[in-house]
């Protein structure tokens, strides 16, 4: 429900605060006091489009602000979560700016929201019906919402969407798959070849670094086995030259001409051992280049064979990587997309038969819907028939027509069912049922919203619902019988009513007078909730005009008793009269 409505510059509405209650609430005042303007401000939190116009003269801006209390509607704060936003301890706070320039801005929780955002979190928790419009039922694409909510199909209806939307997709899914095969297959081969060469190759980790380390061998063998044997003949002499010492020979003829003198000074004993140690060393490293110069290999052939590896393994490198390691890595992701492209095909026939499937309980579903729409439509009208006779239209006829929905390609409904929904009035004997959205006369189209909600009432409870002028054009017993729909809607509801009848406004549990004054040369409207002494001048003005007299106030303290024993039967809001 709304708590509090604050209005800044709109319209004549200078700056204004008006604190609804719970139940019914009505507003009164002259013609042209500027009652609209709260129904305009109303519709403005709903997503209503903006005027720049509506901004008041002299002002930049014009601010509509609302505090909702939520506690009750945890499908709206569910909502408001999934949009990054909070209702603090159930209490939200919406406003909406329109500027000068045209510009109109959106607040919630205090975060600027998209305007269309408004419309999606109040659409089915704030509608408003006028002379001039009704958003509910100038939109016909609520009224299968409106049947299915009538007729507890909700879950129906939203099973049926869900199906929708998930054959929607399996559908989406199987198509690109078809429509990419050729296009796959081209890529399948194109992969194939990659992995073909990478594994015909055969390329093991280190083998770059270990061909290349031969490569370098091999083209030196000559060199690397001259160098080898030169070092060992200066170790160990040239055994062609027999006068040539080598370095072994000098070192332990250095040692032993060191024996004698060991006797003389052990210092020499220790370095004659050193020498002949270093004799022993220089004597295996000689040995050890001979057996190295004995051991290269010079082969052509196994060069040519190394140099045609290191050309194959190089023409990878220069189409899949600059390292073994890129190379495998390449390897790896060309394998599990040849992987999942050979998996297409099984995931095509699965998709198919997945469809099949979910064709086949979407069928269900909507029949199921299909039907139970059926029985509601015929119970529907009866109902609405009924509440419309009471409220003067005797001679109305309501139609709920049902129209098979032309489905897509391979489906076997809509995404709300197999069916439009659509109602539609004859207001008049030998008049043709019109849709609502064509009907011209906006008191009509009140009262069948009227009826309509308090048909739909316990379903759709927890909703602010504005009427304007449902009223117009009627009086007497008609007028008691608005005013116990009224009544009847605000146990479930908050209803706001804009009235001009002393005997609707008399079973309000909230009254506020909405009056229009000249100050400073300047017009003003505001909004007052009226004493209960108030409300006894206020309803003798309404019923006798501008004489106000004991009869009229007699009068009016008669329909005050008679509004609050209907409130205290349980026939309208719980609230005491304001």
């Amino acid at each position: 429900m709304i708590e509090t409505l604050r209005i800044a510059n709109l319209a004549v509405v200078e700056r204004t605060e008006i604190e609804f209650g719970p139940g019914l609430n009505v507003l009164t005042g002259e013609t042209g006091a500027g009652k609209s303007i709260v129904l305009g401000a109303l519709a403005l939190l709903a997503g209503a489009r903006a005027a720049a116009d509506a901004v008041r003269e002299g002002a930049e801006e014009a601010l509509v602000e609302a505090v909702f209390r939520t506690a009750d509607l945890p499908e709206l704060e569910a909502g408001l979560r999934e949009r990054g936003l909070e209702a603090e301890d159930h209490e939200l706070v919406v406003s909406r700016s329109v500027s000068r320039s045209g510009r109109s801005r959106a607040q919630v929780a205090g975060r600027l929201v998209p305007i269309a955002a408004l419309a999606e979190l109040f659409a089915g928790r704030l509608e408003i019906s006028s002379q001039h419009e009704s958003q509910a039922l100038r939109q016909a694409e609520s009224h299968a919402r409106l049947l299915d909510a009538f007729g507890g199909l909700l879950e129906q209806r939203a099973a049926v969407g869900r199906g929708f939307a998930a054959l929607r997709a399996l559908r989406a899914e199987r198509a690109r798959l078809e429509t990419e095969a050729e296009s796959r297959a081209q890529r399948q081969d194109f992969l194939a070849f990659q992995l073909g060469e990478i594994d015909g190759a055969g390329l093991a980790p280190g083998e770059l670094d270990a061909l290349a380390a031969e490569h370098l061998r091999l083209a030196h063998a000559e060199e690397l086995r001259a160098a080898a044997a030169a070092a060992a003949a200066q170790l160990v002499g040239d055994a062609a030259q027999a006068e040539a010492s080598g370095a072994c020979d000098l070192v332990e003829a250095a040692a032993r001409g060191l024996g004698p003198l060991r006797e003389i000074d052990a210092r020499l004993a220790a370095l004659a051992d050193r020498l002949r140690a270093a004799a022993g060393e220089l004597a295996d490293a000689a040995r050890d280049l001979e057996r190295y110069a004995d051991a290269v290999d010079v082969d052509p052939a196994r060069r040519a064979a190394v140099e045609e590896r290191l050309a194959e393994l190089e023409r990878l490198r220069r189409k899949y990587g600059r390292s073994e390691a890129e190379i495998l890595a390449h390897r790896e992701r060309v394998a599990a997309e040849l992987a999942a492209i050979e998996g297409s095909d099984e995931r095509l026939r699965s998709l198919g038969a997945r469809e099949v499937e979910q064709r086949a309980a979407l069928a269900a579903d909507a029949a199921a819907l299909s039907a139970g729409r059926q029985h509601s439509a015929a119970r529907l009208a009866r109902e609405v028939e009924a509440a419309l006779a009471g409220l003067e239209m005797a001679d109305a006829r309501l139609v709920v027509g049902l129209e098979p929905v032309l489905a897509e390609a391979g489906l076997p409904c809509g995404a709300a069912g197999a069916e439009g929904v659509e109602l539609l009035l004859s207001a008049n004997p030998g008049e043709s049922p019109r849709p609502l959205r064509k009907i011209a006369s906006g008191g009509e189209l009140s009262r069948v919203f009227l009826a309509l909600k308090n048909a739909l009432r316990r379903s759709e409870a927890g909703m602010v619902l504005v009427f304007d002028e449902v009223d117009a054009g009627i009086g007497g017993r008609t007028a008691d019988r608005v005013g116990a729909v009224l009544a009847e809607l605000a146990a479930d509801h908050q209803v706001l009513c804009i009235t001009h009848l002393p005997q609707i406004a008399a079973i309000a549990a909230t009254h506020l007078r909405v009056a229009k004054a000249t100050r400073g040369g300047r017009t003003v409207a505001s909004v007052a909730r009226l004493t209960p002494e108030e409300r006894v001048e206020e309803l003798a003005r309404m019923a006798g005009g501008a004489a106000v007299t004991e009869a009229t106030r007699r009068h009016a303290r008669e329909l005050l008793r008679a509004g609050a024993r209907r409130r205290a039967t349980g026939a309208g809001a719980p609230a005491a009269p304001r």
